[in-house]
């Protein structure tokens, strides 16, 4: 999983994965590697079918275990039908065929597979994937909505070119959109009715044709607390600067490129949300713009331009001075030195609740970092110094806190 999505939290929990017959169940196995890659459990089911693409050893070979296959196999004697139901929190089926839609639909229990989702009682979560034209059945309409009645989660299918040469809707969603829908449907939803705005990422700033003003954030900080509020049930939208970085569907994003663009779209969202999050690296100046055409440097000239610099604006100070009753503003500082004395002017001069001061300067923490170390200061006096940690582990500790605030 990429650093921003590898939430690790879910030791002690339990999920169980379905494959059934689809081209798409060799990415089952790499499916399995990401639900494991969280602490959590995974036990498996093969239908006949899906063993014609993948084998049980393989799964097992990845850590799933138990691996069920035929209804009257070995496992049978335990009661293997009813295994998923007794342990699992969520039952995953991906990649779900027609067929497997069609039994839960109708209730029919005749191999391993639907018996088990027959008598599972939490969730259960389908990712189709067959060709379009089974897809758009209308059989298939029909089935799909009546499990949507009866509350099973659908993740996509997504549109593109099929195996078979076609191209339309039916294929397998994005395996981390599977892998973090299944943690959503496990995780404390202790978040739910809340509205997150997260900024992250740089900006850049244009000079020429071809020059921008910028620096080395990655975003990977702000992707991590955006996911892990969205894993937590919160409604969120994130104003990414520039940065190639996946976030699931269920996250408004909004791309923009310079500080400006960011001011606009974090004060246009800033009066509907209850909680906000501005971890970007905004630049605090832009250079005089040179124009559209690129500079050409004097040849034999010993040195270049003198850039002139100017303001942008300060969007975590305008939020802090229009924040309402009841909302909560945690701000980023990215600092060199004197952590705590720069994060308690930063928190007064700009009306924070939370600031986390991050040392820059550190290797293997800060900018491009999957990790990261951080000083913790709150406006009611609580400090905390947290070693160096995953981000993702601490994007859920920060939203702990705020929850703590809030109460």
């Amino acid at each position: 999983m990429d650093a921003h999505l590898a939430f690790a939290g879910y030791l002690g929990t339990r999920l169980h994965l379905g494959v059934t017959g689809s081209i798409a169940a060799y990415k089952s196995l790499e499916l399995l590697r990401m639900l494991a890659s969280s602490g959590a459990a995974v036990g498996l089911t093969l239908t006949a079918a899906a063993r014609q693409f993948v084998t049980p050893l393989a799964f097992s070979a990845l850590g799933a275990d138990p691996v069920h296959t035929d209804m009257f196999g070995p496992e049978a004697a335990s009661f293997g039908h009813l295994e998923p139901g007794q342990h699992a929190k969520a039952l995953l089926i991906a990649p779900a065929t027609a067929t497997i839609l069609a039994k839960l639909a109708h209730g029919l229990a005749d191999d391993m597979l639907s018996c088990q989702a027959l008598a599972f009682p939490g969730p259960i979560l389908a990712a189709p994937a067959m060709n379009p034209r089974l897809w758009e059945a209308a059989a298939t309409c029909e089935n799909v909505a009546t499990l949507l009645r009866r509350g099973v989660r659908f993740i996509g299918p997504g549109s593109g070119s099929m195996a078979c040469g076609e191209t339309g809707e039916g294929r397998l969603a994005d395996l981390r959109q599977i892998a973090l829908e299944t943690l959503r449907a496990v995780t404390c939803q202790d978040m739910a009715g809340r509205r997150v705005l997260v900024s992250l990422g740089p900006t850049q700033e244009p000079w020429d044709g071809v020059r921008i003003w910028t620096n080395r954030s990655s975003g990977t900080m702000g992707a991590a607390l955006a996911v892990a509020a969205w894993l937590r049930g919160a409604s969120v939208m994130a104003v990414c600067g520039p940065t190639s970085l996946w976030l699931p569907e269920g996250i408004a994003r909004v791309d923009v490129g310079t500080a400006r663009e960011m001011f606009d779209a974090c004060v246009a969202a800033w009066p509907d949300a209850d909680l906000g999050c501005l971890t970007a690296a905004v630049c605090d100046y832009r250079p005089e713009p040179h124009g559209p055409e690129k500079f050409k440097k004097t040849p034999g000239a010993a040195t270049g331009p003198t850039l002139s610099l100017l303001a942008n604006p300060d969007i975590l100070a305008h939020l802090g001075s229009h924040k309402k009753a009841g909302q909560r503003l945690i701000g980023f500082a990215a600092e060199t030195s004197d952590l705590e004395a720069n994060a308690r002017s930063k928190m007064q001069r700009k009306n924070l609740d939370l600031v986390v001061a991050n040392p820059v300067n550190v290797p293997g923490a800060g900018f491009g970092a999957a990790n990261n170390q951080a000083l913790v200061l709150d406006a009611a006096g609580r400090v905390e110094e947290w070693p160096s940690l995953a981000k993702t582990e601490m994007a859920w500790r920060i939203w702990e806190w705020v929850l703590h605030l809030c109460a």
